[in-house]
């Protein structure tokens, strides 16, 4: 019995190879989708550091502008204790005494002082 021989020419290629698409994205991709997403990341980062310093500025002009009605509202309350004084000496003294030797207006120091002392 003659031996199989091969065909002439040989037998076709034999495909061992999987030609199978790669999972996922591509390395390129990836970076370009990472570069973007960090890139608006950053862009938001800095409008809110931008918003954060308006509103800064917004609360530091708004308190520069209060001084005065502060100021005029401390000042009141300064008259108002410094007439209770002297209404106070008169009614004490019968008269009102000059603690300081000018008539120039001193301005009072209040100080808290506890109601019980203790040593």
């Amino acid at each position: 019995m003659p031996q199989d021989m091969p065909p002439v020419g040989g037998y076709g290629p034999v495909q061992y190879k999987r030609n199978l698409p790669a999972p996922g994205f591509r390395p390129t991709t990836l970076l370009l989708g990472m570069g973007a997403i960090m890139i608006f990341g950053f862009w938001k980062l800095g409008q809110g550091i931008r918003e954060q310093n308006e509103y800064a500025r917004e609360k530091m002009w708004s308190r520069i502008h209060l001084i005065p009605l502060l100021q005029a509202e401390e000042d009141r309350d300064l008259v108002r204790r410094h007439l209770a004084d002297q209404a106070r000496e008169k009614e004490l003294l019968g008269e009102n005494t000059k603690v300081y030797n000018s008539d120039r207006y001193v301005r009072p120091t209040f100080a808290v002082t506890p109601s019980n002392v203790t040593k």
